[in-house]
């Protein structure tokens, strides 16, 4: 196993080269045989992972605690409503005490902001669980589920439609770095950040892969092996629920949308789904829909993720 990756954190997907990103793939798809043939390894045996939640969660929570166990190592699931971050002490502060405790800091956040202050001020690498800018070790999973169902990602078409939130980001990211052609379909004003897609463009170069920002659901859907939404109202964009469910509605997965792209396509959601807005019950239930299959790859792949860099 290689140790390039010891100590580092993973706040975003940008920061890691297509070999480093494949390793965590490729270590990922290992650990679930593994798993499957009960030969769970205790690769973090004797370590302790604090876990930091600042918004709510079910996959997240639940994936990283059992992914930790099966390490062999001790997950402190740490509300930041308890901890002293509440009354006032800072991030860097914070930060600088955990890396005398624990050996990595797991933390879903409002402000991506937050994990740079937790990595730059501490010592042990601190893992990006969901920001308001990326959410990386989603995608992680993603792209290991992608190579499952198509047997590789390089030229694979992935199509996303909705809103250009931190998951579209990260998506970005993970699909040029592996020379994935990716079309993103939001309504105008919704596009994901312009940097990001500079960076994005940047990496399809470099890769062989291609990047299509429209706001056109038909066209970007049009031959593609993979369609991926997410929620049309992220967390703290709750106040926008009602406007957003009209303005997104052209880009709801449903079986018409569907029917545009590869006979084969896989349709995938990161969870949690908002059935009957941007999908609907006929597509995440039916025969294309990936989207559990999805959920169960985070743990598979988290668990490679900490091993690498813990």
């Amino acid at each position: 196993m290689s140790t390039n990756l010891k100590g580092r954190s993973f706040l975003t997907i940008k920061d890691f080269t297509q070999e480093e990103l494949k390793e965590i793939i490729d270590l990922g798809e290992r650990l679930k045989l593994d798993h499957y043939a009960g030969k769970d390894e205790k690769l973090l045996n004797g370590k302790s992972i604090g876990v930091i939640f600042e918004k709510p969660s079910t996959r997240t929570r639940i994936s990283f605690a059992v992914a930790i166990f099966e390490l062999g190592a001790q997950a402190l699931i740490l509300d930041t409503s308890n901890m002293q971050l509440k009354r006032g002490e800072t991030v860097a502060d914070t930060g600088k005490v955990l890396s005398r405790y624990l050996h990595g800091v797991v933390a879903r956040v409002y402000s991506h902001k937050t994990l740079e202050e937790l990595s730059d001020h501490g010592t042990v690498p601190v893992i990006n669980a969901l920001s308001d800018f990326s959410h990386p070790c989603q995608i992680m999973g993603d792209l290991l589920t992608v190579k499952e169902k198509k047997n590789k990602l390089e030229k694979i078409k992935i199509a996303y439609l909705g809103d250009g939130n931190n998951v579209c980001h990260s998506l970005l990211f993970g699909a040029t770095k592996f020379g994935m052609n990716i079309a993103v379909a939001t309504p105008k004003g919704y596009e994901p950040k312009k940097d990001v897609i500079k960076d994005a463009k940047q990496f399809a170069k470099e890769s062989g892969g291609s990047v299509l920002i429209t706001n056109n659901a038909e066209k970007a859907v049009n031959d593609a092996d993979v369609i991926y939404t997410d929620v049309w109202a992220s967390m703290g964009d709750e106040t926008q629920h009602s406007k957003r469910v009209k303005v997104m509605k052209p880009y709801q997965i449903n079986d018409s949308i569907v029917s545009k792209a590869k006979k084969d396509v896989i349709v995938m959601h990161c969870l949690p789904a908002h059935r009957g807005e941007e999908i609907t019950d006929s597509v995440i239930d039916g025969i294309h829909s990936v989207v559990f299959d999805q959920a169960e790859n985070r743990l598979h792949i988290q668990k490679a993720i900490l091993t690498l860099l813990i």
